[in-house]
């Protein structure tokens, strides 16, 4: 059951504007932001990282991106936010159901990845979420494959989705309607 509910339209003054700013054209506000809205100052002060993180200025592509995503929020077992990020981005990246199945509950070692640099993102955010750190050979590893400024944002966003997760989570924010759900991967364990 929802703890902090989403504001539901008409919105107070304010917040309709943040709202239609934080989504694309014609999108309906989802509902993770209208319960961010519930305090707009906060809302407000974290959009403009937000909109880093899904933008092209960040170093990593968009797949590399959603890789991350996907990865830390199964870690974080958000089902909320893996759900709407499998449901707006998992085919315009080209993912496969394997990949899909393994970034919520495989490996970097699954046949599914074979692209080091991939491969590499999955280990960096299983690291981080572990243990908050890399392993002198994991570092080195990382550091062969990507550039500071690509590892920078990679730390970054693990960060970034392990706050959206813990919020989703804790406020426990409804799932989207139509958003795919962990259950529909094989090997699923658990909320």
């Amino acid at each position: 059951m929802t703890r902090i509910p989403p504001l539901d339209a008409p919105y107070p003054p304010g917040v309709a504007a943040q709202l239609e700013a934080m989504m694309p054209p014609g999108v309906p506000p989802i509902g993770l932001f209208r319960t961010f809205a519930r305090n707009l100052p906060m809302t407000v002060a974290m959009s403009g990282w937000g909109r880093y993180e899904l933008g092209r200025d960040l170093s990593l592509t968009m797949r590399e991106r959603e890789i991350v995503i996907l990865r830390t929020c199964a870690r974080c077992r958000c089902e909320y936010e893996w759900g709407v990020h499998v449901m707006f981005f998992a085919a315009r990246v080209g993912f496969t159901d394997a990949q899909i199945t393994s970034l919520t509950h495989g490996s970097a070692d699954d046949p599914c990845w074979t692209a080091g640099r991939e491969r590499i993102l999955i280990e960096v955010a299983d690291a981080l979420h572990d243990t908050a750190d890399l392993g002198d050979a994991l570092w080195e590893a990382a550091r062969d494959l990507l550039d500071e400024a690509e590892l920078l944002d990679l730390f970054l966003l693990c960060g970034w989705y392990h706050a959206i997760s813990f919020a989703a989570r804790a406020a426990r924010v409804e799932l989207e309607p139509g958003a795919p759900r962990f259950a529909g991967y094989p090997g699923h364990v658990g909320p």
